[in-house]
């Protein structure tokens, strides 16, 4: 196996340890933990956290996939999400998507060959009242237009 935390995230472990009651309960902190240290979740970290958490890898891959924020290969220096729910749909999010896909050359799912952008479209950003809405890497952009998303790239290219 040849993942392992850092030494810092270990001690991070270990305070959290102290704050949850099982150790299975300790299994998103710690997947977000993974993902912040790499990245993303590999097949190697998540035989780590089953080990760790004393469970099982299936147990672990089927928590992390049902979140769409864990990544199970690498992504862009900047991933965005584009929300894919009615409001965000009746607000545009299709055309949306479509400008995105055709201004950085990339479909759905894909990284850019520079690996500066990843794009992927998610069933909910919870942001309803803001729709359409896009979130890129940590932060959420509401009632987004195609000017809005060029200034933004613009911005993420400099």
């Amino acid at each position: 196996m040849s993942f392992s935390l850092t030494p810092e995230n270990e001690t991070k472990f270990e305070h959290l340890r102290t704050r949850y009651p099982s150790l299975r309960a300790l299994m998103l902190p710690v997947l977000w933990m993974v993902q912040e240290q790499e990245g993303w979740v590999s097949s190697e970290a998540m035989e780590y956290l089953a080990q760790k958490l004393s469970i099982t890898p299936t147990e672990v891959y089927s928590v992390a996939s049902f979140y769409t924020m864990f990544h199970f290969k690498p992504i862009g220096t900047h991933h965005i999400q584009v929300c894919k729910t009615l409001s965000c749909m009746l607000g545009g999010s299709e055309s949306i998507l479509a400008y995105l896909e055709k201004t950085l050359g990339i479909t759905c799912g894909q990284t850019t060959p520079d690996g500066r952008f990843t794009l992927t479209q998610v069933e909910c950003l919870g942001a309803c009242g803001g729709a359409p809405c896009v979130c890129i890497d940590t932060t959420y952009y509401e009632s987004v237009s195609e000017a809005t998303l060029s200034a933004l790239l613009e911005e993420l290219r400099s």
